[in-house]
């Protein structure tokens, strides 16, 4: 199937799709901000850029996309154009992720990814809810968890 827009329309679009002070970054800085957590944005000093450093709990949040990091939930809906290449470019995303992850942790860095349909969509979690997963990761010993619509999912980084 062609491209519903010409390339430069494109281009435009693609180009206005931010990579910084998303809606999901600004939400979760008011919840960390909230919970009295102090916190940095963007280091770029460590692997992958984290979204958010909490250097007391020695914790780094990033918040993900669920599209740009192929989430199973309703929010991630395979592209009908170019389809190879998004699928391509998207997996490249994910192995990224996943070498990121597995640097940090190596580093004694805990790492909790919060998906973009947490914080909005239909099936969103509260803010309630979303800061007692938050909190009670923080507190946790586990290296690594995850916070989707369904809650918190721990894993094991290999």
């Amino acid at each position: 199937m062609a491209d519903v827009h010409d390339k430069a329309t494109r281009s435009k679009n693609m180009q206005a799709i931010k990579t910084e002070d998303t809606f999901i970054e600004q939400r979760m800085t008011q919840l960390l901000s909230s919970l009295g957590v102090e916190f940095q944005v963007q280091v770029k000093e460590l692997p992958g850029k984290p979204d958010f450093v909490i250097d007391y709990y020695k914790a780094i949040i990033f918040t993900h996309g669920c599209f740009w990091h192929r989430h199973d939930c309703h929010l991630f809906k395979i592209p009908q154009t170019r389809t190879e290449f998004w699928l391509n470019k998207i997996e490249d995303n994910r192995q990224r992720d996943r070498k990121v992850i597995h640097e940090l942790t190596q580093s004694d860095w805990k790492v909790l990814i919060i998906w973009e349909c947490a914080i909005r969509g239909k099936h969103k979690l509260s803010d309630l809810m979303l800061s007692e997963r938050i909190e009670e990761w923080l507190c946790s010993y586990d290296s690594s968890a995850e916070i989707g619509t369904l809650g918190m999912k721990k894993y094991l980084v290999g």
